[in-house]
């Protein structure tokens, strides 16, 4: 097992964690878990034996064969499969001398085929070729060089020769980052297979849930080991946390965001199995929710200054490069409710579909209609390559707002997005992946976009951020087109889900349960077929033969929802007002309470004090019983309203 004896951490002068005891024993699948520059890669190279623990000792079974996966891999020459197959180093180093059997003699040959036999290596190719179609390499792709890769698929590579070590302790440090939803699906079946000790970093939340048992997580220069998965983590942390008054509170306004959307969709619940997954993952991140009182995020979608519908249609559209199709006979119609989530798998057309609607890739046939009102907020990786990195996030943010603006509001806006005063004026080329995508965001909500086209907008973003984000998204009042590996956002964003699936763009009818199930299909009968990323040709969970993905009667019922929505609109306003003048009432009688209970201010001279505090107390009580009964008032009205659009 690995265990941890008093031990101590620091980086240039800082205390990372200290006097940290505990054990990890063997099958363990732990995440580690923390802020950015917690300590977490420290910890990682102290498993590993590259950094030593300034205080106290850690030790771990000197014969495990240790699998690492490294954040960079170099342009190499050598084909993709064997580079994958070099994960496994006794198969590669008695590889490697049985190409030379001249320099060796019998008995080092009959004992070196002897072991090759003992560790399967006649299978390994087979194995590493698995490993690679799991990740979502063609088959033809096998015999590449490394080189001709891009750097987001060496990094698949790289994952796919740490997968290849035949391990007993596996060390993954954000392996999701540059897979997509499938290839993640695949990736949680591989590593509940994993017999070996697992330690996992990850800001993916269902990713972490799914293949967890306990959870290591550093926070105040303390390292704490939870038993559970990440959900259940979250919780134990929420109720320690709930102890601060401060803390408490946030989590009540967090858990009342929640509860709106909750019951807003309870509404809509009868009307398909996807509504009610939506519920169930809403109701989940009430559990979650409290988890994230600390977090510095706390930005939202400002409201679209100008709208129209439809904002963007196509119609029986063919997209793809040059003479090579992708996908056809698309027609899409996206207005101000359009929540939609892209499903499909690796190399289906998702990302070429979404360069389509933007309007940077032409198409190959049909017709692209764009409202003139049409303001499109897009983000993608590329979008954090054109940031200006001479720069800084403060000098972009004012170059695009207008020059009324004050200082200090641009300096709030960017403090939301989590940036100091420090960082706010310090050039963006120095800008970690983290920061360069929320600056990226930022720039993005700040020009009130109607229509919000995301492209994997959640990679390099940290637990916290994804949760702001997904909060931020459910309030915003605009179009969604959404692609993403990370299915509560999907779940929690998105009403339709439409699947990019052999050359056609149609709509998936299941939830994301259901999509899992359905590339596991895909995968078992791409096995029996022998081919590589080809799913069935008729998808069970997917309506068939559905070309048109707007209906008329679903478009009805967008604009009927629409026309719901704005005559409940005050309603809905004043029901904020009364709740905003209950947050600022509630923390003041708090502290009221607090003030009382001071024994001191009981005292002769402290006669006035305590009636000034008594007759403030009082008259906030008035007050908070008045706005609550209105507030109650509003919501049975709001109640009524809507149980009659029935």
């Amino acid at each position: 097992m690995i265990q941890l004896d008093q031990v101590s951490l620091r980086r240039g002068g800082r205390v990372l964690f200290q006097k940290a005891s505990m054990q990890i024993h063997p099958g363990w699948k732990v995440g580690l878990t923390g802020v950015n520059g917690a300590g977490k890669s420290s910890l990682f190279a102290a498993l590993l034996g590259s950094l030593t623990p300034d205080e106290g000792t850690l030790s771990r079974p000197q014969g495990w064969t240790v699998a690492h996966m490294a954040q960079e891999v170099k342009a190499l020459d050598l084909p993709a499969i064997d580079f994958v197959l070099s994960g496994d180093e006794e198969y590669w180093n008695i590889q490697q001398q049985l190409q030379h059997p001249e320099q060796l003699n019998n008995d080092q040959l009959a004992h070196l085929h002897g072991r090759f036999d003992e560790i399967h290596g006649y299978t390994a190719p087979a194995k590493a070729a698995q490993l690679m179609a799991g990740l979502g390499f063609m088959e033809h792709q096998n015999s590449l060089a490394v080189s001709s890769f891009s750097g987001g698929w060496r990094m698949r590579l790289n994952l796919a020769r740490t997968l290849m070590s035949r391990s007993e302790l596996l060390l993954l440090d954000e392996p999701t980052n540059h897979l997509d939803l499938d290839a993640i699906l695949w990736l949680e079946d591989w590593l509940k297979a994993y017999a070996g000790t697992l330690v996992l970093i990850s800001h993916d939340r269902d990713f972490l849930d799914a293949i967890t048992d306990h959870i290591l997580h550093i926070e105040n220069s303390e390292l704490t080991l939870y038993t559970g998965n990440y959900s259940t983590f979250e919780t134990t942390r929420s109720e320690r946390l709930a102890q601060h008054q401060q803390a408490y509170e946030k989590q009540l306004e967090t858990r009342a965001h929640l509860q709106k959307y909750i019951d807003r969709f309870k509404a809509k619940a009868t009307k398909a199995r996807q509504a009610q997954s939506r519920i169930k993952q809403l109701e989940r991140m009430q559990l979650l929710a409290p988890a994230h009182v600390d977090t510095p995020f706390t930005f939202s979608f400002r409201e679209p200054t100008k709208m129209s519908s439809p904002l963007l249609t196509l119609e029986q559209v063919s997209i793809g490069y040059a003479d090579k199709v992708i996908a056809s006979k698309i027609n899409l119609q996206i207005t101000p409710t359009s929540r939609i989530g892209l499903l499909g798998m690796n190399g289906a057309g998702k990302s070429t579909l979404i360069k389509s609607l933007v309007g940077e890739l032409a198409l190959l046939a049909g017709t692209r209609k764009a409202s003139e009102l049409l303001n499109i907020g897009y983000f993608a990786q590329h979008q954090m390559d054109a940031l200006d990195d001479s720069a800084s996030p403060m000098l972009q943010l004012a170059r695009i707002a207008d020059k009324k603006i004050s200082e200090a509001t641009l300096r709030a806006f960017l403090g939301s997005f989590g940036f100091s005063g420090e960082r706010m004026d310090t050039p963006c080329e120095s800008f970690s992946g983290g920061e360069r995508a929320r600056l990226a965001l930022a720039l993005i909500v700040w020009q009130r976009p109607n229509v919000l086209i995301l492209d994997e907008p959640t990679n390099h973003l940290d637990l916290d951020m994804r949760h702001a984000l997904t909060m931020a998204l459910q309030d915003y009042e605009g179009a969604v087109v959404l692609v993403s590996h990370e299915r509560q956002l999907i779940a929690s964003v998105c009403d339709d889900l439409l699947l990019v699936h052999a050359g056609q763009c149609t709509e998936f009818e299941g939830d994301l349960q259901d999509y899992a199930q359905w590339l596991r299909q895909a995968r078992a009968d791409m096995l029996k077929q022998g081919t590589s990323n080809t799913a069935p040709s008729n998808p069970s969970p997917v309506v068939e033969n559905k070309t048109n993905l707007v209906k008329v009667d679903k478009e009805a019922q967008r604009k009927l929802a629409a026309q719901r929505r704005e005559q409940t609109r005050p309603i809905r306003k004043n029901i904020e007002k009364y709740e905003a003048q209950i947050e600022k009432i509630q923390p003041r009688l708090t502290e009221i309470e607090t003030e009382l209970a001071d024994p001191a201010l009981y005292d002769a001279n402290r006669k006035d004090d305590l009636l000034k505090l008594m007759n403030e107390q009082n008259d906030l009580k008035t007050k908070l019983a008045q706005a609550e009964e209105q507030m109650l008032e509003l919501m049975m009205e709001l109640e009524e309203l809507e149980s009659s659009f029935e």
